[in-house]
């Protein structure tokens, strides 16, 4: 289907979060090195990007490295801070230019300093953009996330009896964001891998067997419409 025939389709989500996952197995696969998988998945992130915000996407977060991934080797994890460098520096005054806000989940003080000023600067750059939110989950683990919540809110001193869902929400990386409709998990993998744990309690999840950087927009529209065909009935 092409942009204008996906924005009829009813029940469209309103946030999207995407675990990207299979750029290793993918440069495997096709006889390169990892280095290849990752470069290739990353230039795939801007096209889904602009893809969802054409569809009329208000949120969508990517899930780029957890908090686990720091157990890969030193080389690796040198390779990806370079490759988020140079994602921001190629697109993020594209991304203003289009509307796009970008936003940051998970703790910046492990990063390098000069990925975390990179990731500072575009926030600021882009923090009135209305057009699509795009959060990029970076050192991030959904088990993290709600300790620190509660850690705010612990400083806060706030008493027992006034802890509630909604409080805890807003201590989260999303505060101020409704929570995913739905989670697509690319490689055949399906389980969450602390991605939005706290936020995906309602959520649907679509686990595609397409390694990511072979996740195009037609993969996307075919997660989007098994998405539009499923009634939510929050526990009703």
């Amino acid at each position: 289907m092409n942009v204008k025939n996906m924005k009829t389709v009813k029940n469209l989500p309103r946030h999207i979060g995407i675990i990207i996952d299979g750029n290793r197995r993918w440069a495997r696969k096709h006889g390169l090195p990892t280095l290849a998988g990752h470069t290739k998945g990353i230039i795939g992130v801007k096209k889904i990007v602009l893809y969802a915000q054409k569809l009329g996407i208000k949120i969508l977060t990517i899930y780029a490295f957890s908090t686990e991934n720091w157990k890969r080797s030193e080389t690796e994890v040198n390779n990806l801070m370079k490759l988020f460098e140079k994602f921001i520096d190629k697109n993020i005054r594209d991304f203003h230019q289009r509307g796009i806000q970008l936003r940051h989940l998970g703790k910046l003080q492990r990063l390098p300093l000069s990925l975390k000023k990179k990731i500072k600067r575009a926030i600021s750059l882009t923090k009135n953009n209305k057009s699509i939110i795009l959060n990029i989950a970076l050192n991030y683990g959904g088990r993290d996330e709600i300790k620190r919540a509660i850690q705010k809110i612990i400083k806060k001193r706030y008493r027992a009896k006034q802890i509630t869902e909604d409080l805890i929400s807003q201590n989260l990386d999303t505060k101020g964001l409704p929570d995913p409709d739905l989670i697509i998990r690319t490689s055949g993998e399906q389980r969450l891998s602390g991605f939005l744990l706290w936020q995906a309690s309602y959520s649907e999840l679509y686990f595609s067997k397409i390694y990511w950087p072979d996740f195009n927009e037609k993969e996307l529209d075919k997660a989007i419409l098994d998405y539009s065909q499923r009634q939510k009935r929050f526990g009703r």
